[in-house]
């Protein structure tokens, strides 16, 4: 999905609520990201014209809080928290989601198999779209770790 900056974005969204988990002192998501304004969008495996740069989910940690919530590589961030993470610096979306006062990170995302399911439902009823799209988003999942 890309966009021109400046113009507003049209987009299939799904919420994901992630609890960090306590490792120490730290708190983990269990993914990373790669994107950003200040990237070269080039070198982004997963924007389809190499020229968005949005923030990416490039890494998910097998068994860990992200993958437990049904994030998946390749999901696009377009909030964080309600913050919008459509024209940020690498830097920033890396701040806005490693907020140490925040125990739950809550995401939107777009990812390509949401927008198919709208593209594949025009022409057919209401009913039969919302269907189709509660049997590809699935539920929002939190699962709870233990907090720091």
């Amino acid at each position: 999905m890309s966009f021109v900056p400046g113009q507003p974005v049209t987009a299939v969204v799904q919420r994901i609520e992630i609890q960090k988990l306590c490792q120490g002192e730290n708190l983990i998501l269990g993914f990373s990201i790669g994107g950003g304004i200040d990237q070269d969008p080039g070198q982004n495996p997963f924007s389809e014209d190499k020229s968005d740069k949005g923030i990416y989910v490039t890494r998910i940690t097998p068994g860990g809080p992200a993958e437990v919530a049904g994030l998946r590589m390749g999901d696009k961030i377009m909030q964080v928290n309600g913050w919008d993470m459509t024209m940020v610096t690498h830097d920033q979306a890396r701040k806005k989601l490693t907020n140490k006062r925040e125990d739950v990170v809550r995401l939107l995302i777009t990812r390509r198999s949401l927008e198919e399911v709208v593209k594949q439902s025009k022409g057919k009823s209401p009913q039969t779209v919302i269907e189709g799209h509660r049997a590809t988003q699935g539920q929002q999942r939190t699962k709870h770790f233990h907090n720091c």
